[in-house]
């Protein structure tokens, strides 16, 4: 009887010390960082088949990005863009669908079809001036997302002049497809930046939440505030991101589709929160077009499918009550129900 106890003591032992083992391997990270898609990119994975998922998702990203980029004349977008009409790679095929699709759910606040207004102000080229009203909106009927076909792979345009740009959703996309990439290669533990763009796969090797930071978008350095979360996309958009000043004025890529200009909607920035990548980023832009009052209904009427951090103009934290108790500033917060 003895010898039995002993016998499974040595066993539990080395059983624990196995884990202990197993345990230590996954907290190992495997890190890269890269250039792509415009932005700088780190791609982290934890675990014994960690440096695979990162080699893997890095391959992933600069085959997205050959493909997705408007202005590169090797990619797909940009020989549909000349011809008007294409038989499309699946990744391409996917992007182009779910843009659309947001196109719809949205009201148009996102709209796919914008690529000749932001050539109109110089944001695909950096050759910035400010369009003549008269310009604006000649070149605005061009932008009918609705003027699009897309059945599978095929794709086609009912409109001579009008071009897609999926920039406003490739990274979102890419991010839900890294991921992918994870979880088919055993990472249980990953984190996912691209370009502040972050998604994350599990909890921390240590078990506990992610903590992502929401970029103050006046403040350099500075933040909104925390956000504990896992297996969540946090995606913000913001005027700051890309802007030009012309007449003492600030000029911001985002632009309001309705009305070929950048958004005045009262918002600095906008965080979308939710398990797609893809959702996430096509809302933050969408929400930011809307405006506080419009994006706050949105997300009343489709409260299941994400959370939303909305910066006010007049340096106000909106919440969905969602995160009230995951994320954390020093700011004065209203929590939406």
């Amino acid at each position: 009887m003895k010898r039995l106890i002993s016998v499974c003591l040595i066993i539990m032992l080395l059983a624990f010390s196995g884990c202990a083992q197993n345990n230590a391997i996954d907290s190992e990270p495997y890190s890269k960082e890269f250039f792509a898609m415009d932005t700088y990119m780190t791609v982290t994975a934890y675990g014994k088949n960690g440096k695979a998922a990162v080699k893997a998702a890095k391959k992933k990203v600069k085959k997205l990005d050959s493909l997705l980029n408007a202005e590169s004349k090797d990619s797909e977008i940009y020989s549909l863009n000349e011809s008007g009409e294409a038989i499309l790679s699946d990744d391409t095929a996917s992007v182009l669908k779910s843009a659309l699709d947001y196109f719809e759910f949205t009201g148009g606040a996102f709209n796919p079809a914008i690529h000749p207004i932001m050539r109109l102000w110089g944001f695909t080229t950096d050759n910035f001036n400010v369009p003549t009203e008269e310009s604006i909106k000649k070149t605005l009927k061009l932008t009918k997302a609705d003027e699009i076909s897309l059945k599978e792979n095929k794709v086609k345009f009912n409109l001579d002049g009008l071009e897609v740009d999926l920039g406003g959703i490739a990274k979102g996309y890419t991010s839900s497809q890294l991921i992918k990439i994870f979880k088919d290669s055993g990472v249980k533990s990953g984190l996912i930046n691209l370009g502040g763009n972050v998604q994350t796969l599990g909890l921390k090797p240590d078990g506990s939440e992610w903590n992502v930071a929401i970029n103050h978008p006046y403040l350099s350095g500075e933040y909104l505030g925390f956000l504990k979360t896992h297996d969540k996309a946090v995606i913000t958009s913001g005027g700051y991101e890309r802007n030009f000043v012309a007449n003492s004025r600030v000029y911001h890529h985002i632009i309001d589709p309705s009305t070929g200009y950048p958004a005045e909607s009262g918002l600095a920035s906008v965080t979308i929160v939710a398990e797609d990548g893809t959702l996430a980023d096509a809302l933050s832009t969408s929400l930011f077009v809307m405006g506080e009052e419009k994006a706050t209904q949105f997300w009343r009427d489709n409260r299941n499918g994400f959370d939303v951090i909305l910066y006010t103009d007049d340096n106000e934290v909106i919440i969905s009550e969602g995160l009230k108790d995951s994320f954390s500033t020093e700011l004065q917060t209203e929590v939406i129900s």
